[in-house]
């Protein structure tokens, strides 16, 4: 009867230690807070905190796991920045009554570069799903202009 007893509270109490050091070691509070800044979209924030958490304790998967995580979403962030940049740029284009051959060479090159850059982005199954559909829709935008302006 006493080691029905026994065992679990040695787990429980195995489990309480466990959690104890990772709330009160540097390196992982400093990866929970890496954690916290990518779950609310702040990349940039939580690839520096988890870079430090790294540098802090190498052995720290969960820091390393978050700024592979970050490094990808910054990438993907920074692809639909470029992104709406373009469209932007390329509907100011399309306002005006004639389009020169300069206009469409413009809009080719914006379209070749956007549609280079999204084969080059390379999502795992962490990166934000959000993220990995605007980035795929703008490819497809991008993909389309190139055809029309192919022509």
């Amino acid at each position: 009867m006493n080691n029905k007893i026994f065992f679990p509270a040695l787990a429980a109490l195995f489990l309480v230690i466990m959690g104890i050091y990772f709330l009160v070691n540097p390196s992982y509070e400093k990866s929970i807070e890496a954690k916290y800044y990518y779950e609310i979209g702040d990349y940039e924030e939580a690839y520096k905190r988890a870079n430090e958490a790294f540098s802090l304790d190498i052995y720290n998967r969960m820091a390393a796991t978050i700024m592979a995580q970050s490094k990808t979403s910054i990438k993907y962030k920074k692809y639909i920045d470029q992104a709406k940049e373009y469209m932007t740029e390329i509907n100011l284009i399309a306002a005006k009554e004639t389009i020169s051959d300069a206009d469409r060479a413009k809009i080719k090159l914006m379209s070749e570069i956007m549609v280079d850059s999204y084969k080059k982005l390379a999502p795992s199954v962490i990166t934000d799903k959000k993220l990995v559909r605007e980035a795929a829709k703008y490819y497809k935008d991008f993909e389309k202009l190139l055809e029309k302006v192919n022509r």
